[in-house]
């Protein structure tokens, strides 16, 4: 998988999208980086403690959200794209589905396009992605919770945008998928698409775990939004053992070292058996 000028191929490791919403609203932490000084801060943090992506969203998408314009969503993610790529040697995912938003942040140094509804909501979007040679995360979406088998059909929508990927000339090694916690699904199948999250990599892409503190957790297991962070943790830990290259969370310090603790227990037999 190529984002930027990084490979993130490491056999058996997961990586780590760092999550920096640049809006008022978002659910977990709206408001708090919406301002570029406390948005580079809180990036040096996150690259300290062990982000290898920034993923910049301008516009909440939390259920219930409102639509913005496409231009305010520009004018808040546009000038911190730009800090962020002059300030840190990191990629820089773009956290949009909207293609005018897409086309300006990959000008303003954007290297993965991070679409929620997995290039279906916008015509333009796979050949604004294709044209910018940048990367694009597809996430599964849609207007409507009618399945017949669960995983099959969220797995054929997920083939659906892959070919709608390739068909606009966007590269295999440049494509990412992403099962969508939380988005067009209930407390259960939103269970389900963790449980059987090894499922999606038969589908020949990495996948990605966007998990983070969503609400599935509190309907679940009760806890509120701000009891979130060890339940994350221990289902970055399920993703990693179940070969996800790429969870997207909050907390880096805690899901860095929850990854680091469960590949030592993973490959620690390897390790005697003299394998690197």
């Amino acid at each position: 998988m190529i984002i930027g000028n990084r490979e993130f191929n490491k056999k058996g490791h997961t990586y780590i999208f760092g999550i920096l919403n640049v809006t008022p609203d978002s659910f977990s932490d709206g408001g708090k980086f919406n301002n570029l000084d406390m948005a580079l801060k809180r990036t040096e943090e996150m690259i300290k403690e062990g982000a290898d992506v920034i993923d910049i969203g301008g516009e909440s998408t939390r259920p219930g959200y409102t639509r913005i314009l496409d231009e305010e969503e520009i004018m808040r993610v546009v000038p911190v794209i730009e800090a962020v790529k002059r300030e840190f040697d990191i990629p820089v995912s773009l956290d949009t589905y909207k293609s005018k938003v897409a086309k300006a942040g990959i000008e303003a140094g954007a290297d993965l396009i991070n679409d929620i509804w997995g290039l279906k909501a916008d015509s333009e979007m796979a050949k604004v992605i294709s044209e910018g040679k940048v990367s694009c995360c597809l996430m599964h979406n849609r207007d409507n919770t009618d399945y017949d088998d669960f995983l099959e059909d969220v797995k054929n929508d997920l083939k659906e945008s892959i070919d709608m990927a390739l068909k606009a000339g966007i590269g295999k090694d440049r494509i990412l998928i992403d099962p969508g916690v939380g988005f067009a699904k209930d407390v259960t199948q939103n269970l389900l698409v963790i449980k059987y999250i090894d499922e999606f990599n038969k589908l020949g892409y990495p996948v990605l775990l966007g998990h983070s503190k969503k609400s599935y957790i509190g309907l679940s297991c009760g806890y509120d939004k701000n009891e979130r962070g060890v339940p994350t943790a221990a289902t970055t830990v399920y993703g990693a053992m179940k070969g996800c290259l790429f969870v997207r969370v909050h907390d880096i310090k805690e899901n860095v070292a929850a990854i680091r603790m469960i590949e030592e227990i993973i490959n620690c037999d390897r390790k005697i058996d003299g394998e690197q």
